[in-house]
């Protein structure tokens, strides 16, 4: 895009800003000729893809601002009013500790508010869970929270959602991106009139209360709680987010002693004592962990900013700590969920749990021991509400659902990954294993004896800027065009490409089958020993992601021996791995 036709954009978008502080941004940056600035601001639009808007906050159409999300919210009112007939629509409101979010989610009310659609707003930042909760107990038609859920503080975001409480997919989102680009005008009402007319209303203690009833019901064991409360203590951290509210209250209720990190307490965007709010970061639990050998905790967990991710670490018996990954502290949930299930003579007639397609094949290991069903589904806590909607749908009863990225579900009043009941239901977990003698580090090794040694690493790389979508669909065309023979030093034996819709065996690609998956730009190759690798684009963040699955079998040389056998088989494929991206 040359520079004219930039500058044309910078100005367009001033006339439609309403937040000055916004429109003077691009202003100064017009009035300063800085072309470069100005280029990344506008040579796209921010887009609203299958889960809403991720950005940088500030002025311009490539940005999360006032505008972009009048104009998102307004592409929502569209479809809503034109798909959802013969009854009085409604939306339910929330938003995190970001800069921002506060305006952006009460500016979204107002839009839904000015469209016919009721709006449910809620009085004060709340988890993302609970909006999900809010939806399906509200009866509500859809809902926004304003989240960029993990990412740094420059950022801000905004997740839709359907009246079930999960995040829109198939029909829907794609409706919803053709009426947002399509938008010309957007209606807006004040507050004032919004609340007098009863179109807009606050909402905070009425689904709190219920929700946090719904997290405690959910455990298995009450009783045991109550008898061996004081003998755990918690520290935790909301690393500046939304979490601290329900969190304390949950554990206080069940009697647990809970330390919070004083520092990190409070909600504050800028997340001064960290550079990245992320559970599944070390860094990020720097401080709760040095909190944590002070006072002895027990474990220790954080919550991302919209409490909708946790992250947990535990004495590892000489002093320090061990960071529990989130595909461990997946297995130990279903673990525990499934064999309380059954020692307590609850076992549904099929039960099922759920992850996604990068998780560790340890989940499936686990379920069918306790013989219990596993469901694979795309990555997003939407596609594992689309798998629970089939279980409801084909007679499954849905126990547990879970993806690597920290996400964990033990409810199904939610609809989206719950980091303040999955901390809940870990607390139970460890006093659980402890009053049997056993550290969840202990329970962890003997489903590794059970199943074989599994370890699961990543490899991120970042492609910024105009070009960046270029290079990563330039490195994904470069496989379909020559796929791998061998990835670190493995050969590879079978190959799936989510987005064409086909498996094959590497020496028969004649002979493909259909994947019944929805389409998706995902390659997974899967080596001789049983090892996967996946490699996708982030959906939400410019960046290409690999995952490795490896597992080893704990044999004569023990779980020692198989940890070092699957580290040097993981180092030499991400070796491999990062040739590619450079």
């Amino acid at each position: 895009m040359d520079k004219n036709a930039i500058l044309d954009r910078a100005r367009d978008y001033m006339t439609k800003e309403t937040d000055e502080g916004f429109k003077s941004e691009v202003a100064a940056l017009v009035e300063a000729g800085n072309t470069k600035e100005l280029e990344d601001r506008f040579y796209r639009d921010l887009e609203f893809g299958t889960g809403g808007l991720r950005g940088l906050i500030g002025g311009g159409y490539n940005r999360m601002n006032s505008y972009v999300v009048r104009r998102a919210t307004q592409g929502m009112c569209d479809y809503i009013n034109a798909t959802v007939a013969s009854k009085k629509l409604s939306a339910c409101v929330a938003y995190d500790s970001r800069h921002f979010s506060a305006q952006f989610a009460l500016d979204s009310a107002l839009i839904f508010a000015a469209n016919g659609i009721k709006a449910y707003l809620f009085t004060s930042l709340r988890p993302t869970p609970e909006l999900s909760y809010a939806i399906r107990m509200l009866g509500a038609d859809t809902g926004v929270v304003v989240t960029a859920s993990h990412n740094p503080p420059a950022y801000n975001g905004y997740k839709a959602y359907w009246n079930d409480g999960a995040q829109v997919i198939t029909p829907h989102d794609e409706g919803i991106i053709e009426r947002v680009n399509a938008v010309t005008s957007i209606k807006y009402i004040s507050k004032e009139e919004a609340l007098a007319s009863g179109m807009l209303v606050m909402i905070d203690k009425e689904i709190d209360d219920p929700y946090i009833l719904m997290v405690k019901s959910r455990l298995f064991r009450p009783d045991l709680i109550k008898a061996m409360a004081g003998q755990v203590k918690v520290v935790y951290t909301p690393l500046h987010g939304t979490g601290a509210m329900h969190f304390e209250r949950v554990m206080g209720e069940l009697g647990l002693s809970v330390v919070t990190v004083p520092e990190q307490r409070a909600p504050d965007g800028d997340f001064p004592t960290v550079s990245y709010p992320n559970p599944e970061e070390a860094a990020a639990l720097k401080m709760a962990l040095d909190l944590g050998a002070k006072v002895q905790a027990d474990v220790v967990m954080a919550t991302d900013p919209d409490a909708d991710r946790l992250g947990i670490a535990v004495p590892d018996g000489s002093g320090g700590f061990t960071l529990i990954t989130g595909n461990q502290l997946g297995a130990l949930h279903a673990d525990y969920i499934l064999h309380s299930l059954q020692e307590l003579g609850r076992m549904p007639r099929r039960p099922a749990i759920i992850k996604s397609i990068v998780t560790t094949g340890l989940q499936c290991r686990i379920a069918a021991a306790y013989g219990a069903e596993c469901h694979d589904c795309l990555t997003g806590f939407k596609w594992i509400a689309d798998t629970m909607r089939r279980f409801e749908r084909d007679g499954l009863d849905f126990v547990y659902a879970t993806e690597e990225s920290y996400g964990y579900l033990v409810e199904d009043e939610v609809r989206d990954k719950d980091g303040i009941s999955a901390a809940a239901m870990t607390a139970e977990m460890t006093l659980y294993w402890r009053s049997k003698g056993k550290s969840l580090l202990e329970r962890l090794d003997e489903i590794f004896i059970e199943h074989g040694y599994h370890e699961e690493r990543g490899f991120s790389k970042y492609f910024e800027g105009p070009t960046g979508m270029d290079v990563m669909r330039g490195i994904m065309d470069s496989y379909r065009a020559k796929q791998p023979s061998s990835i670190g030093g493995i050969a590879v034996e079978s190959i799936r490409d989510i987005k064409t819709g086909k498996k094959w065996k590497a020496a028969s690609p004649q002979d493909a089958v259909a994947v019944e998956l929805p389409t998706s730009d995902v390659i997974q190759w899967y080596l001789v020993d049983g090892t996967m690798v996946t490699v996708r684009p982030s959906g939400t963040e410019p960046k290409i992601k690999y995952y490795v699955l490896a597992r080893t079998d704990v044999g004569s040389g023990g779980l020692a021996a198989a940890r070092t056998a699957s580290a040097a088989k993981v180092d030499a494929i991400l070796a491999d791995v990062k040739k590619v991206v450079g």
